[in-house]
C-alpha cells in the first residue's frame, strides 16, 4: 500500500476519525464532542471551525441503541424528534413542527436519497440506520452544497467503513409482537489497494395493533480503492425493500386510544417500497493544496401506496417510481497564503424521469364500537383510473464556497448556490375530465414548469479559548413544489358536474403557478468544553414564506397559493459529562416555538396562531453507566412537550409525554455479547402523533407500549 501523501489521508480524516479520532473528558470510556464533521462540505472539517448546529451520532451510539425506528435514535441530537406513523414510517421535527412536509434533506453519505421532486417523508427508511457507520445532522438551511429542501435540516446517513483485516459480525434479536431481527456484516480485509465490506439487515415485525405488521430486508455494500497515492474511490450499493400493512398509524377516539388502543380503524391501508441507491465517489490529489472530486450516482425508488390519509377525502391506491441519474462534482483549492483560504467550487447535475398512476377506490366499511360509533374501514374495489402522467425533473446547481481567517482566532465562511430546476410532464391519459366517486378529476394536456433561486450563505466562527469557540450564520435556503403538487392538483368537491369541472380545473391551473417556498435563518451558538462539561447552546430565528395555503381565486374557488408565511425560533442544548469513572450524562434539548405569522386562508385567519403538533419543549436524557470494559447500561429519558393539536388553538393541547428506555450489553467472551432492551419501562399510554379539526373529539395514534428486546451478537 502507498506510503505517499495519499487521499486515503483525507479519507481516514473525513470518515475514520469522525468515529475515533474524539476529544474526551476524564475518562477514555466516554467519548465527547467529535473534532470533525463531513456533511457540510462534503469533507473533513473541524467543528471548531464549522458556523453550523451539527449534531453527530457516533457507531458506538448506534450499537449500544440498535434502533429498528429512526425515532429510536435521533433525538440524542438537539431540537431533533422524530414521530412514528407505523412500521418504519416517520414524520420528522427539526426546527419545524411535527411535518410530513418536504423541508428535510436526506443524505447516505452525501449524496441524497431522492430526487427532489419526488420527496418522502419517510425516506430515512430507505436506508439502512440499523447497520449506519454514524450520522449527522445539519438543523436548519444546509451550506451551499445543498439546495431545495434544505430548509428544516439535512440527515446525513454515514456508511461503514471497511476494516484493514478480515472479519465478520452477526446478531441475532427477538422482541414482543413478533419482532426479529437479522444484521449481519463482512469485511475483506485490506488488500494493496482494496477494502470491500458488506452488511444485511432482515427484519419481521407482526406489530403490535391489529394488521400493522412489517418486513424489511436492506443490504449495503461499500467497495473503499486506492489505485495509487493520489486518488481514493469509494462505491457504495444500498438496496432496501420495506412492507409494511399499513401506510399511516390509524388514529383513534380518545376512548378507544385509551381502553382498546390495538384496534385498526384503517387496516386495508399498505405501503410497499423498493429503493436502489449506487455512487462511486473519485477524489484525486492533485498537490498544492487541490483535490477534485467526482461522484456519479443512479437511483431507483418505487412506491405502491394506499395511504390511511386519504381515507376520508381522496382514497386512492397511488403507483410511483422514480429513476435517477446525476453526478456531483467538487473542486477545493487550499491556500496556506493569504489568510488560510480555501475555495470549493461545483456543480451537481440530476435527471430524474418519474411516473405517477393513480386509481380511484371504493371503501367498504362497518360500524364498531359503543351505539356503533365509529367507522371501521374493511376493505376496497378498484375504482377510475384518475391520474397517468410521466414527470422528468432535470436540475443544475453551480455553487461556490470560501474560507477565510482574517486573524488566528477568526474564521469566515461565504457561499452562493445557484439552482434551476425543471419539470416536465407528459400526460399518459385523455387531457381533461374524469369522473370518479362523486367528483371530477381534472389533468391537463403536457405541461412544464421550471424553477431557480440564488441563496447566498454567510458564516464565521471565533475561537474564545482553547476549548472553546462561537458560531453564527445567516443562510437563505428554498424549497420546490414537488411533481405531485404541481399535476395532480386538480380534484373538486361536491356540487353539480358543472360547478366541480370549474372548481378542478382552476385547482389544477394554479397548481401549476405555484412559486418556491422561501426561508431564511439567523442563528447564534457557543460550543466547547468547560469544567469537564462538553456543551453546544445555539439560538436560531428561521422564517419561511411563500408557504401553500389554500385561498379563494378570482373566480371564487379554493386554490393553492403561495402566501403564508411561518416563523420559528428556539434554542437548543447539548451537554455531556463523566459524573463518575464509570458513569456519563448527556443531555440534548430544545425548547421553541412555530408560529403562523401571516396565515389567512379561504376561511379562517390563523395568523399569530401556534402552529398545531409543534411542542415547544424536547429533550433527550441519557445516563450511561459502565462498570467494566465488557458491560454497559444506559437509561434514557426521552421527553416531547404539548403542544396545539389544531391551527386555531381552539381545542386544547395534547399533553406530551415523558418515556423511559432502557438498554444493557455484557460481553460473555473476546467476541460474544448478549444484549437487551426495553423501550417505554414504565408501560405509558402515549400518542405518536394527535389532531383534531373539529368539536367532534381528538385523534391519537397510540404509542407502543412497553416492549422487550433480546439478543446476541457474536464477532467472527
Amino acid at each position: 500500500m502507498s506510503t505517499k501523501k495519499p487521499v486515503k489521508k483525507a479519507m481516514a480524516i473525513a470518515i475514520t476519525s469522525l468515529f475515533s479520532a474524539q476529544v474526551y473528558a476524564q475518562n477514555a470510556n466516554f467519548p465527547d464532542l467529535p473534532t470533525v464533521t463531513v456533511t457540510g462540505t462534503r469533507e473533513a472539517e473541524k467543528i471548531s471551525e464549522t458556523p453550523v448546529s451539527v449534531g453527530v451520532i457516533p457507531r458506538e451510539s448506534i450499537q449500544l441503541t440498535r434502533p429498528a425506528h429512526p425515532a429510536e435514535i435521533l433525538s440524542q441530537v438537539p431540537g431533533v424528534a422524530i414521530g412514528v406513523t407505523n412500521g418504519e414510517g416517520h414524520n420528522t421535527a427539526i426546527r419545524q413542527g411535527f411535518t410530513t412536509a418536504p423541508v428535510y434533506l436526506f443524505l447516505e453519505d452525501g449524496i441524497p436519497t431522492r430526487a427532489t421532486g419526488n420527496f418522502n417523508h419517510n425516506g430515512l427508511y430507505e436506508v439502512n440506520l440499523s447497520s449506519a457507520g454514524g450520522v449527522e445532522v445539519i438543523r436548519g438551511i444546509g451550506t451551499a452544497l445543498y439546495g431545495s429542501d434544505a430548509i428544516g435540516g439535512i440527515v446525513n446517513v454515514l456508511t461503514r467503513t471497511p476494516s484493514d483485516k478480515q472479519g465478520a459480525d452477526a446478531s441475532l434479536e427477538f422482541g414482543q409482537h413478533g419482532f426479529q431481527r437479522f444484521l449481519g456484516g463482512i469485511d475483506t480485509g485490506r488488500s494493496d489497494k482494496d477494502a470491500l465490506r458488506a452488511d444485511i439487515n432482515l427484519m419481521h415485525s407482526d406489530g403490535w395493533r391489529i394488521q400493522t405488521g412489517y418486513d424489511r430486508q436492506s443490504l449495503n455494500l461499500r467497495w473503499d480503492r486506492e489505485p495509487d497515492g493520489q486518488t481514493a474511490v469509494k462505491t457504495i450499493l444500498g438496496y432496501s425493500k420495506i412492507d409494511m400493512q399499513t401506510g399511516a398509524n390509524s388514529a383513534l377516539p380518545y376512548d378507544l386510544y385509551v381502553n382498546n388502543p390495538t384496534v385498526n380503524l384503517r387496516s386495508p391501508a399498505f405501503r410497499n417500497v423498493e429503493a436502489l441507491r449506487l455512487s462511486t465517489s473519485v477524489a484525486r490529489d492533485l498537490g498544492k493544496g487541490k483535490e477534485v472530486t467526482v461522484t456519479p450516482y443512479i437511483r431507483n425508488n418505487s412506491m405502491d401506496l394506499n395511504g390511511t390519509f386519504n381515507f376520508t377525502g381522496d382514497a386512492r391506491i397511488e403507483e410511483t417510481q422514480v429513476q435517477s441519474y446525476g453526478v456531483m462534482t467538487k473542486f477545493r483549492q487550499d491556500f496556506s497564503d493569504p489568510l488560510r483560504t480555501r475555495l470549493i467550487v461545483g456543480v451537481d447535475l440530476d435527471y430524474s424521469p418519474s411516473k405517477r398512476k393513480e386509481t380511484k377506490i371504493n371503501l367498504t366499511s362497518t360500524l364498531i364500537g359503543p351505539n356503533s360509533l365509529y367507522t371501521q374501514y374493511t376493505g376496497y374495489t378498484l375504482g377510475s383510473r384518475i391520474y397517468d402522467y410521466e414527470s422528468t425533473y432535470t436540475s443544475a446547481a453551480p455553487y461556490a464556497h470560501l474560507e477565510m481567517s482574517p486573524s488566528e482566532k477568526l474564521r469566515v465562511t461565504m457561499g452562493l448556490r445557484y439552482d434551476y430546476a425543471l419539470y416536465d410532464m407528459k400526460n399518459q391519459m385523455t387531457p381533461g375530465f374524469v369522473t370518479a366517486s362523486g367528483r371530477q378529476y381534472y389533468t391537463p394536456a403536457d405541461a412544464s414548469v421550471d424553477f431557480s433561486r440564488l441563496s447566498p450563505k454567510l458564516g464565521a466562527t471565533y475561537q474564545l479559548s482553547e476549548q472553546s469557540h462561537l458560531y453564527t450564520s445567516y443562510n437563505q435556503g428554498f424549497r420546490t413544489p414537488s411533481e405531485s403538487q404541481l399535476f395532480r392538483g386538480g380534484r373538486s368537491d361536491a356540487g353539480a358536474p358543472a360547478t366541480q369541472q370549474a372548481q378542478a380545473r382552476a385547482l389544477s391551473n394554479a397548481a401549476l403557478n405555484l412559486n418556491a417556498i422561501k426561508a431564511e435563518q439567523y442563528e447564534l451558538g457557543f460550543r466547547g468544553f468547560a469544567a469537564g462539561w462538553n456543551y453546544d447552546v445555539v439560538g436560531y430565528l428561521l422564517k419561511k414564506k411563500d408557504d401553500l395555503l389554500s385561498q379563494k381565486d378570482s373566480t371564487g374557488f379554493a386554490v393553492q397559493t403561495n402566501n403564508g408565511e411561518t416563523e420559528h425560533k428556539g434554542i437548543e442544548l447539548g451537554l455531556g459529562k463523566t459524573l463518575l469513572s464509570s458513569l456519563r450524562l448527556d443531555l440534548a434539548g430544545s425548547y421553541a416555538k412555530h408560529t403562523y405569522t401571516n396565515w389567512v386562508t379561504s376561511t379562517v385567519n390563523y395568523s399569530g396562531k401556534e402552529i398545531e403538533a409543534s411542542p415547544r419543549l424536547m429533550a433527550n436524557t441519557r445516563l450511561t453507566w459502565k462498570p467494566a470494559a465488557k458491560t454497559t447500561a444506559q437509561l434514557e429519558w426521552v421527553k416531547i412537550g404539548s403542544y396545539f393539536l389544531d391551527q386555531e388553538n381552539i381545542y386544547g393541547k395534547y399533553p406530551g409525554h415523558d418515556l423511559f428506555n432502557l438498554r444493557a450489553s455484557q460481553g460473555v467472551s473476546k467476541d460474544l455479547s448478549l444484549f437487551a432492551r426495553v423501550t417505554n419501562l414504565l408501560d405509558k399510554r402515549y400518542a405518536d402523533s394527535a389532531s383534531q379539526s373539529s368539536a367532534n373529539g381528538g385523534l391519537y395514534s397510540p404509542g407502543l407500549p412497553r416492549t422487550v428486546y433480546a439478543g446476541v451478537e457474536a464477532k467472527f
